[in-house]
C-alpha cells in the first residue's frame, strides 16, 4: 500500500465529491457481493494524492484463500505497456535514444526477415507488423531464447502501414532495448528510474518470489455471452477475434516463474494506489511527490500526442488513438470503448489491462483511476459494460 503522505484524509481535501466516490465504490462491491468476481481493488487520486481506495472480496495468495486487502497484489496486464513506454520515453529525453532508430540498431539479431526497417515508434504504437509473432511466457527469462525468437519473427505486413494490437511481441524488443543503453535489466530499471523515485515501493514489473504471498491468483469467471447479444450490437466476439488468447495461457500468469519473468507487455503486478499515483506523476509534469523531474514536460506532450490520427483498430473499426504506448480518449465519441468512460475528457490517457483492468489519467479534471481484478470474466460484453460504468463514475468525482 502506498505510504500513508500519499493518502488524503478525506475525498474532500483533494477537491472529490464524496458522495460519488461513494457511488464508484458501491458499483464496484456489487459484483463481488453478486459472486460474479471474487476480488478487486480500485483508487481515485488527485492532487498527488489518493483520496479513497479500497479493496473488495476474496483471493487465493500464496496457496492460501483469504481476504484480500488494500495491500494485496495483482496482475495489471496490458496497464503495464504504459510502465514499460514510460521507461522507453526517458531514455527519449536523456537524447539516448530517438524514435525513428530501428530496432536492429540496437538489437541486430532482430534484423532479419526483413524487420531491418521497423523503428522504436512502431513498437509503441502497434504497427510493428509483428501482432502474432510466437513466443512462450516462460522463455523470457532466458535471454539467449528471446533473441533467438527475435530473429525467427517475421512481418505480416510493411511496418508502420496500419494498426494491429500486438498482444506482447512488440513491448519485449522494447524491454530489450531498454537493457541494452542502460546496462539494467528492464525490471529493474523500472525499479529504479519510475518506482523509486516515484516512492512507490509496490510499483513493479515481475514479482520475488518473496512476495507471492501478497499475490492474488488469476480465476475466470462466468459463462461467454451468447452469440445473439453480439450480434444484436453489430460486433466480433473477441474471444474470437483473439484467437491468439487462451485461458490455460492467462493461468500461467499464476506461476511464479513467470510472474518473475515480468513481461514488459503484461507482467505488471502492483496495487490501484501504486497504479493510480504513477498516473499523478504524469498528470503533474512529470514529478514525484516530492518534486522529482523524472519527465521532463516537453517528453511528455510528445509521448501523448496520437502518432497515426487516421490509423483504425481493425477488430473494432475505430481510430485507435495511439500515442508512444498509450490511448488517448479522444472527442469521437469511442472513448468508452477504449478503456475509458463517457464523461472523461478527450485528453484522457492511459491503458487498459485484459481481464478488465484499468488505468488512466484526466488531464481536465486532474483524477486518476486504477480499478484491478483477479476476476476474469468470460463474458466480454458484462465486462465491458463495468469497465464503462467504473470510469464514468470515477471521472465524475470532480466536486
Amino acid at each position: 500500500m502506498p505510504a500513508l503522505h500519499f493518502f488524503a484524509e478525506r475525498p474532500q481535501e483533494i477537491g472529490l465529491n464524496p458522495d460519488r466516490v461513494q457511488a464508484l465504490f458501491d458499483r464496484a462491491e456489487r459484483e463481488i457481493h453478486e459472486g460474479l468476481l471474487p476480488a478487486c481493488q480500485l483508487a481515485i487520486a488527485r492532487d498527488g494524492k489518493i483520496g479513497a481506495m479500497h479493496t473488495f472480496g476474496r483471493a487465493v495468495q500464496g496457496s492460501e484463500e483469504k481476504a484480500a486487502t488494500n495491500e494485496t497484489f495483482f496482475d495489471i496486464m496490458s496497464c503495464t505497456k504504459a510502465i514499460t513506454s514510460a521507461a522507453v520515453w526517458i531514455l527519449i529525453q536523456e537524447g539516448k535514444l530517438r524514435v525513428q532508430d530501428t530496432v536492429a540498431q540496437y538489437i541486430p539479431e532482430f534484423g532479419t526477415n526483413g524487420k531491418g526497417a521497423v523503428t522504436v515508434e512502431h513498437l509503441l504504437t502497434h504497427t510493428s507488423a509483428i501482432p502474432t509473432a510466437p513466443g512462450a511466457q516462460k522463455e523470457w527469462g532466458d535471454k539467449r531464447r528471446r533473441l533467438e525468437r527475435f530473429a525467427q519473427w517475421r512481418l505480416e505486413h510493411p511496418p508502420g502501414a496500419k494498426f494491429t494490437y500486438h498482444i506482447a511481441a512488440n513491448f519485449w524488443p522494447a524491454a530489450e532495448i531498454i537493457e541494452r543503453i542502460s546496462g539494467q535489466d528492464y525490471r529493474d530499471f523500472v525499479r529504479t528510474r519510475i518506482a523509486e523515485p516515484l516512492g512507490l515501493p509496490d510499483l513493479r514489473v515481475g514479482l520475488p518470489p518473496a512476495l507471492t504471498s501478497r499475490m492474488a491468483d488469476i480465476r475466470w469467471v462466468g459463462e461467454p455471452a451468447r452469440a445473439e447479444e453480439y450480434e444484436k450490437l453489430g460486433v466480433t466476439p473477441p474471444r474470437v477475434a483473439m484467437s491468439s488468447i487462451n485461458e490455460s495461457m492467462i493461468l500461467e500468469f499464476n506461476e511464479p516463474e513467470v510472474r518473475e519473468v515480468g513481461s514488459p507487455a503484461g507482467g505488471g503486478i502492483t496495487t490501484a494506489g501504486d497504479l493510480a499515483l504513477f498516473y499523478q506523476a504524469l498528470l503533474h509534469e512529470g514529478r514525484s511527490f516530492d518534486g522529482t523531474q523524472i519527465w521532463k514536460p516537453e517528453m511528455l506532450s510528445d509521448a501523448f500526442t496520437i502518432r497515426n490520427p487516421t490509423f483504425k483498430d481493425p477488430l473494432r473499426g475505430f481510430i485507435a488513438n495511439r500515442s508512444l504506448g498509450i490511448v488517448i480518449a479522444g472527442g469521437d465519441g469511442k472513448a468508452n470503448l477504449r478503456g475509458f468512460g463517457r464523461t472523461n475528457s478527450p485528453a484522457a490517457f492511459g491503458h487498459p489491462g485484459f481481464g478488465g483492468q484499468l488505468g488512466w489519467a484526466d488531464p481536465a479534471s486532474g483524477i486518476s483511476f486504477a480499478y484491478l481484478t483477479n476476476g476474469f470474466d468470460r463474458n466480454d460484453l458484462r465486462e465491458g459494460r463495468r469497465s464503462v460504468a467504473l470510469c464514468s463514475l470515477a471521472a465524475s468525482c470532480a466536486a
